[in-house]
């Protein structure tokens, strides 16, 4: 299916900036309009799809979790909706099943499911949250507990606690110690937060001579399946985000030292300046040899990374890359190669990275150039990817009118419109000072409660 608009309908590249107040309520309609979307047509399943009208099971088919109400739970909060704050609170008190006899994936249950129920607890206080969140914890352990580097595996059954998936990339190893260690934090209990520091011990150690990882693991053998650096690329690119935020949370200064060490590492071999931007290339680990020069979308998340780690002027930099790109494709298309100018996937999978950086960026400079960027973002979002049932993936962002696919993916509702409406909102729910999302836009700090 393609979208309604038009080339010549495209949003203008330089419109006028509304007042924030009235920014602010135009993202929270729209997230209304997904929300509504939603509950119509899948209440109480993962995703929907806003097309057809029908609904996606995303760990497992035939198994829901009520993934989107999980990833929208605090989004809700912040955004003041408490009139869909209780009944989605309601519905995971009421039917989530920890239990589940299917293989999950234990990187996206840590982030979306475990993450989203940290921060549903933290903004609502109720009680019945957290202890959901510590049993699908427990239940998830066995990927780290039953391999013998500590390196977790990728699937672990929640009933029976069988593992598999022996060969994993860095961001599923690694993207775990905020929530863990919050969790270890909340409860009392040190072995979430234990499991979680050993798997990052255990990939930093393993780092080559030039202080470069490659890109998955065996878990079993400890050795490398792929020793291509790719950061800040998927599929590595959280791991490296964790360590700094793990740090922040935790306040762990060797975790931070980690960060550090190979964030210098990945600017000195992997850092390319085409056309006055700022690109990463891949590299091998032990080597440097150029391997490629691919960028995804997925990684224009590390423009606000370097910002909060200190680099301020390769942030603004990596960001204005990505604004350029932005300018030519207001729908961001998910990779290309930055050499060739080559749109190399021209998918869209409603994709958070670009706005998350701008509102770190805002957060850190104050300017106004990253609310304006990220309204042009918005409005691409509007044009190109909004449906009368909410807002889906596009299958190719380079045709006019744009073709979609239909599909709106759970973390639409904890990340995209969340940065947006953070940046323009002023909101009273949020402590601007000490605020921390998680890599999947999850409150993890900061929630004001009174």
């Amino acid at each position: 299916m393609a979208a309604a608009g038009t080339a010549a309908g495209r949003p203008a590249l330089a419109a006028d900036l509304p007042a924030d107040a009235a920014v602010a309520q135009q993202v929270k309609d729209e997230f209304r309009h997904g929300w509504e979307g939603y509950k119509r047509a899948a209440w109480g399943y993962d995703e929907v799809r806003p097309v057809s009208g029908t609904r996606h099971d995303f760990f497992a088919s035939g198994h829901t979790f009520g993934l989107s109400i999980v990833e929208a739970l605090d989004t809700l909060w912040l955004m003041e909706l408490d009139d869909e704050v209780k009944p989605a609170a309601d519905w995971i008190e009421a039917h989530f099943d920890p239990a589940v006899d299917a293989d999950i994936q234990v990187f996206e249950a840590v982030i979306r499911l475990v993450g989203g129920l940290l921060a549903g607890y933290l903004c609502t206080g109720r009680p019945a949250l957290l202890a959901r969140c510590r049993e699908l914890a427990d239940r998830l352990l066995p990927a780290f507990t039953k391999s013998p580097t500590g390196l977790p595996y990728r699937y672990v059954n929640l009933r029976t606690g069988a593992v598999s998936g022996s060969v994993s990339p860095l961001a599923e190893i690694g993207t775990n110690l905020p929530e863990f260690g919050l969790l270890s934090r909340l409860t009392g209990d040190g072995k979430y937060l234990d499991a979680a520091k050993r798997a990052a011990r255990e990939v930093v150690a393993r780092r080559s001579s030039l202080d470069l990882l490659g890109t998955s693991l065996d878990v079993e053998s400890g050795r490398w399946a792929d020793t291509t650096s790719c950061a800040p690329n998927p599929p590595v690119d959280s791991f490296y985000e964790y360590l700094w935020v793990g740090s922040d949370l935790l306040g762990d200064g060797e975790l931070r030292s980690w960060y550090r060490l190979l964030a210098a590492a990945v600017a000195k071999y992997q850092l390319e300046e085409q056309g006055g931007h700022y690109w990463y290339r891949q590299v091998d680990f032990a080597t440097g040899e150029v391997l490629g020069r691919e960028q995804s979308e997925l990684g224009s998340f590390y423009a606000g990374l370097l910002g909060k780690a200190g680099d301020l002027p390769s942030a603004r930099v990596y960001y204005r890359s990505w604004t350029a790109l932005m300018q030519r494709a207001p729908v961001l298309p998910e990779r290309f190669d930055f050499l060739t100018g080559q749109v190399l996937d021209a998918r869209n999978e409603l994709r958070p990275e670009y706005a998350n950086s701008a509102f770190d960026l805002w957060r850190l400079t104050g300017s106004a150039e990253y609310k304006q960027t990220a309204y042009q973002y918005f409005q691409g979002l509007r044009w190109g990817l909004k449906v009368p049932g909410g807002y889906t993936i596009a299958t190719d962002v380079s045709t006019s009118p744009i073709r979609l696919g239909d599909l709106t993916p759970g973390y639409w509702f904890a990340e995209n419109l969340k940065y947006l409406y953070l940046m323009f909102a002023a909101a009273p729910r949020f402590d601007y000072r000490t605020g921390l999302l998680s890599t999947e836009g999850k409150l993890l700090r900061g929630a004001n409660r009174t």
